[in-house]
């Protein structure tokens, strides 16, 4: 078992640490509610130097939980359990914990108070079954939810420790990051920084970025250990010190050369999304942006709108899929429709114009298609995408192809309208873009 020295901060975590993860729900096991919390907790443990050893899901029954709680909690470190923490019959996780662990439960007046006030911002009457939840272990520490009626608790007995969560992500995330990570951090379970760099990429595919990049790694040989996860147009490379050999700074160092290299496909160091990126962009050269969109269905304003403060660089958006809300809203010529189609180079550039000028935007962006396989006059095959970008020094249009599923082809448009921005807003920083006005249609 791992011993705590509390007012210590060590430097590393132990290696040796066994971290298991219980997500408890039938909602999860019927599919009824996507279960992100095995994604959530082993990135975020894996940026802090540890890895998940296992993920178990289990029914809501009690025995079930019992069961695998007794096979879970003797080979573990720390466990982490989500869900059944609420006010109904069903959320019996807290009552069998407790009788595992032969522990009592004690009612919490503190407990009870934070939910009456929680009900009271929201101007509902508090049940009394919402009392279920003002219980906690007799020997725990209550970690508060504020974005919730669940708290968590925290227990250490028999030399582990014992984390319990609310099922929500939009409550349990916050409480991880915030409560959960800075103890374990200061028990010497985990690192207090990330354990890696992270170089992500745009534009560049996972096989070519390797290929660019070796011959840096190659002069650290096994003194560095690289890892490389692609997305949908993005791809990340994490570099970290194979045995401690490293500092932070030395692979801090290591990345910034890799970035000298790779140029402006660098998006970012560390996780921020592309959307993130270029509003950072955008607020620093104090313009703004608007958007149109046909086939992603408003994706693209969701992706800005998640940055905090977007009304400081986003004008707006516009999800239109019919001629006449080209027409009306984005004052897109019907002659140009007639001729040229909805998914073509001339709609998207006209789209992005239009988005720009009725918005009051410095920039415009525009994605249309994923139409049938006639659509427009050229008979463009499913997955044809136009996106276009307007700019205060001129308007573009590419045509990408994106075969697959609908859905993905919907983000890799996203990804690459963003990712085409990114860049332009670069080139205008750098001083590189041409100072007159031009246009043009880039297949």
């Amino acid at each position: 078992m791992v011993s705590s020295v509390h007012g210590e901060s060590p430097r590393k975590p132990v290696r040796q640490v066994h971290y298991e993860l219980l997500t408890i729900g039938d909602e999860l096991l019927l599919g009824l509610t996507t279960n992100t919390h095995l994604a959530f907790f082993g990135q975020q443990l894996g940026r802090r130097g540890v890895t998940l050893q296992r993920c178990v899901t289990v029914t809501d029954d009690a025995e079930a939980i019992a069961r695998q709680f007794r096979e879970t909690w003797p080979r573990s470190d720390v466990v982490f359990t989500t869900g059944g923490l609420g006010p109904t019959c069903d959320d019996r996780t807290r009552e069998v914990l407790a009788a595992v662990l032969g522990q009592k439960l004690v009612f919490d007046a503190a407990i009870e108070h934070a939910i009456q006030e929680r009900f009271a911002v929201f101007g509902r009457k508090m049940t009394p079954n919402n009392l279920k939840q003002a219980y906690r272990f007799e020997r725990c520490e209550v970690l508060p939810n504020p974005n919730g009626t669940a708290p968590g608790l925290w227990v250490e007995q028999d030399g582990r420790v014992l984390c319990m969560l609310p099922g929500p992500p939009n409550e349990m995330q916050p409480m991880v990051l915030d409560q959960v990570f800075p103890k374990l951090a200061k028990m010497g379970l985990l690192l207090e920084r990330e354990a890696y760099v992270q170089i992500r990429t745009a534009g560049v595919g996972e096989s070519a970025l390797e290929t660019k990049l070796q011959p840096i790694f190659d002069r650290y040989g096994g003194a560095l250990n690289v890892a490389y996860c692609a997305h949908l147009g993005m791809v990340d490379c994490r570099i970290s010190s194979a045995n401690e050999g490293l500092s932070a700074a030395q692979l801090e160092v290591i990345a910034r050369e890799c970035g000298r290299l790779l140029g402006e496909d660098v998006a970012t160091y560390g996780h921020d999304s592309l959307a993130k990126v270029v509003s950072e962009l955008l607020r620093v050269q104090d313009k703004r942006l608007a958007v149109a969109e046909t086939g992603t269905g408003g994706l693209l304003a969701s992706a800005l709108n998640e940055i905090s403060g977007a009304c400081k660089f986003f004008a707006g958006g516009v999800v239109c899929c019919s001629n006449d809300a080209r027409m009306e809203l984005l004052e897109v010529p019907e002659c140009l429709l007639l001729q040229h189609g909805a998914v073509s180079a001339e709609c998207a550039v006209a789209m992005a114009t239009g988005a720009a000028e009725r918005l009051g935007a410095d920039y415009g962006l525009a994605v249309t298609g994923f139409g049938s396989e006639t659509t427009g006059p050229g008979g463009n095959p499913v997955g044809t995408t136009f996106i276009a970008l307007h700019a205060p020094h001129g308007v573009w249009s590419k045509k990408l192809n994106y075969p697959g599923s609908r859905s993905t082809a919907r983000i890799r448009a996203v990804h690459a309208a963003l990712d085409w921005l990114r860049r332009e807003l670069l080139r205008v920083a750098s001083g590189a873009v041409a100072p007159t006005r031009r246009s043009g249609v880039m297949q």
